[in-house]
């Protein structure tokens, strides 16, 4: 799955540590989801989201692989 958290959250001149403290996790965490490395639970999917103003939807975005 990729997302477009980096842009969005650059869109709203928020550094990861920022982000990570507003959802309350590790700075490390938001790298990680960023590289594509870990994802989210659904919570917190939707946290971030409601952070940068978006929706999850708008956030997240299934890859052909996904589907098999």
């Amino acid at each position: 799955m990729k997302n477009l958290i980096k842009v969005e959250r650059a869109r709203q001149n928020l550094t990861q540590a920022e982000l990570a403290e507003k959802v309350k996790v590790a700075r490390q965490t938001i790298i990680a989801i960023e590289a594509g490395k870990f994802l989210p639970s659904t919570i917190l999917a939707f946290k971030i989201a409601k952070i940068l103003n978006c929706t999850a939807d708008e956030l997240f975005e299934l890859e052909d692989l996904d589907w098999l």
